[in-house]
């Protein structure tokens, strides 16, 4: 099966599982699995984890860890098994078909949250682009029984136009349409990002991890309405408005992109490279961080692993450390603004909360600072570096 289960009034029961294969940043407590199970609509009742060295060809945990799944399923009336990793499509049949439940993998339930919360035209077409690339490697002998069809009388002999071949068509066709219609709004943007740099706009985005609070800071600088709220992926549409700096005597452009995530889908990456582009094309990035957050750190990591991907990893970049309400005592900052050191590189950072509004009037100075500074032209030719301090430049961050 390649679709979660309805969404009732009443959330669906889902088994969790993650496999520890001894690779970095693995979430042993499915704490983000389970936020984005809840955030889908699902209502997490268990969470197991084990340890292997290689994925099983097979079933992926193995036949042992599957019985045992089939039967923590059965005593806690799951409906569903979700696993943190992705799986192969023949992995997917064969756990369903053990496990005699629907399997889902961590790939389709970020999609299905996409679907969930794209509300403009394009971000509906992106999140059909990729849930359409990933049906197509879905497609695994689903089909068989109709795989000796034949011709009918007076047609050429042998093996008539299978299932499966047919939908590959269909799904082919249907991701041709779609790309036709991306490259159109992405042509529609460039037209849109020429305006803004005759002009002389200087256009900055937020990036960062999901549930950073994006949004929020967004809404907060700029007086906006856009959705926030304290969930995975609470907006997924960029929105840009223009921002006064009192300080540069100038408006400049300020965007609010989708959140990122830890093994974001390729397809996702592939199929949102339009809305990206705004991240692509900025002369400065705000990367908000969860300050509150323990694995703030992989996050920050996780980011910057997109950034390279969509090629706006050497854009200039201001480090905002939010929810500085969410922080104890213990660990708030002596300083609110100071350099965060990544592999050598003094980094302009400042920390906020978005929510209170405390720390945004040294943000505001910052990117007025960054504004005065110098154009994109001016960045490319070596001489633009947006300044915490006179002394203090901005170097590329690599982590």
């Amino acid at each position: 099966m390649t679709h979660l289960q309805p969404r009732d009034r009443q959330a669906a029961p889902t088994l969790l599982v993650g496999v520890d294969f001894g690779l970095p940043n693995f979430d042993r407590e499915l704490e983000e699995l389970g936020l984005l199970a809840q955030t889908a609509g699902l209502d997490p009742v268990a969470r197991l984890t084990c340890k292997r060295k290689a994925p099983d060809a097979a079933l992926f945990v193995g036949s042992g860890k599957a019985d045992e799944i089939k039967l923590m399923a059965a005593q806690l009336g799951a409906v569903e098994v979700l696993f943190d990793q992705r799986l192969s499509p023949a992995q997917q049949r064969n756990l369903e078909r053990h496990i005699d439940l629907p399997v889902n993998d961590r790939t389709l339930l970020i999609l299905e949250i996409f679907g969930q919360r794209a509300r403009s035209h394009e971000g509906k077409l992106q999140v059909e682009l990729a849930r359409q690339q990933y049906l197509s490697t879905r497609l695994v002998r689903r089909w068989s029984h109709l795989e000796r069809q034949s011709g009918g009388i007076g047609m050429r002999g042998g093996p008539g136009e299978t299932q499966i071949e047919l939908d590959r068509r269909m799904i082919g066709e249907s991701i041709k349409k779609i790309k036709d219609r991306l490259g159109k709004v992405k042509r529609q943007r460039q037209t849109q990002r020429r305006q803004r740099e005759r002009r002389d706009a200087f256009n900055i985005s937020l990036v960062g991890y999901t549930n950073a609070g994006k949004s929020t800071l967004f809404n907060a600088l700029v007086k906006a309405r856009a959705y926030a709220a304290d969930q995975l992926f609470a907006t997924l549409d960029t929105t840009t408005r223009q921002l006064y700096l009192g300080d540069a005597e100038r408006s400049v452009s300020l965007s609010d992109t989708v959140g990122f995530i830890r093994d974001l889908p390729h397809g996702l990456v592939d199929a949102f490279q339009a809305t990206l582009q705004e991240a692509v094309d900025a002369d400065l990035l705000l990367h908000v961080v969860d300050a509150s957050s323990p694995h703030f750190v992989e996050q920050m990591a996780e980011v910057r692993r997109v950034l390279g991907d969509i090629g706006a990893a050497d854009i200039p970049q201001v480090l905002v450390f939010n929810k500085l309400d969410a922080m104890d005592d213990a660990h708030r900052p002596l300083q609110l603004q100071d350099t965060f050191e990544l592999d050598g590189v003094q980094t302009p950072r400042l920390f906020l909360s978005a929510r209170q509004g405390e720390g945004l009037a040294a943000l505001r100075r910052q990117l007025a600072l960054a504004a005065t500074a110098g154009t994109r032209s001016a960045e490319k030719s070596g001489n633009y570096h947006p300044d915490i301090g006179e002394d203090t430049q901005l170097g590329t961050i690599e982590l």
